[in-house]
């Protein structure tokens, strides 16, 4: 089996596991708060390795506790006690490994998340505004694979 792999943006923290088990999105409000988002997309892992760092931790309630990168914020874990540890999927350097199959609180979810599949995209003139503002840019987040080091040394 291959080793699947990701981390936080910045690279700080990277993590390694076996395998992956069931993907899931949370609408609960505390999965909310803790992405920043209108859901939490997690995946439940097997024999979860730290490969660089660690996550900071904190205890959302008195039976999970959530990891994320001390240094730029990636949430990255949610472990509740009985059930092992879950990552999110996009910290995923491959997040295409794990589609959800079930949804969990879907009485909490946002309302106007069922409405996404049929938001309009951007217009050509939006398009071309963003190649403009962003063309050039120089990103500092981590590759999606290992690295031997990180940041690159110039």
């Amino acid at each position: 089996m291959s080793r699947i792999t990701g981390g936080c943006q910045c690279g700080a923290v990277r993590f390694a596991c076996e395998g992956l088990g069931r993907a899931s999105i949370c609408h609960c409000r505390m999965c909310q708060k803790a992405l920043g988002n209108a859901f939490a997309p997690l995946v439940a892992t097997r024999n979860l390795v730290w490969t660089r760092g660690a996550p900071k931790l904190f205890a959302s309630s008195d039976r999970v506790q959530r990891g994320f990168c001390a240094c730029c914020g990636t949430p990255l874990t949610y472990e509740f006690r009985q059930a092992g540890v879950e990552v999110t999927i996009a910290a995923l350097d491959d997040p295409t490994l794990a589609p959800p199959t079930v949804q969990h609180a879907r009485g909490r979810r946002i309302a106007w998340t069922d409405g996404l599949a049929v938001l309009p995209e951007t217009s050509e003139a939006d398009r071309k505004r963003w190649a403009e503002n962003y063309g050039g840019l120089v990103s500092h987040q981590h590759p999606d694979h290992d690295t031997a080091s990180w940041p690159p040394r110039a």
